[in-house]
């Protein structure tokens, strides 16, 4: 089936007519999302996790492979673009109250948020350069303000 019929044959289905361009950023998180995926494992073909040679790799992939500043920079950038996204489609559902009417799924939406959060931290860290410590050191400091068990968590 070509692309022009397909997209004609989905233009058919029944839409409601309150939908507006705030619907379209949870599917451009999902887009954004296997953009990051696709990126991330062609970059991880030429990764090395080792301590001293993962910055190293990290200048090999920038340098020496082919097109490899470009998927680097197309999955930083994608990072900031799927957050945006994400950011975004919780406002709507925020702004619309949604959340009072399926309690279930934004909290389950909170979950993957916070997954996500957590990845991409750990994707940060990877180059083992300073702005990685740095950023590391500062975002788990931020652990160390729960009442009680933070400063044992941090430590």
């Amino acid at each position: 089936m070509r692309l022009g019929s397909l997209l004609a044959h989905a233009w058919l289905y029944p839409a409601p007519s309150s939908l507006g361009l705030l619907a379209t950023f949870g599917s451009l998180s999902g887009l954004a999302l296997a953009i990051q995926i696709v990126t991330g494992v062609f970059l991880s073909m030429h990764y090395n996790s080792g301590v001293g040679s993962a910055f190293d790799s990290v200048e090999h992939i920038m340098r020496d492979v082919r097109g490899g500043a470009f998927l680097r920079y197309l999955h930083a950038n994608g990072a900031s673009f799927f957050f945006l996204n994400i950011y975004i489609h919780m406002a709507r559902s925020v702004f619309y109250q949604s959340f009072l009417k399926n309690s279930y799924a934004w909290f389950v939406g909170l979950g993957i948020f916070l997954g996500t959060m957590a990845s991409a931290f750990i994707g940060y860290v990877l180059p083992w350069g300073q702005m990685s410590f740095w950023g590391a050191t500062v975002i788990t400091n931020l652990f160390s303000v729960i009442p009680g068990v933070g400063e044992t968590l941090v430590a």
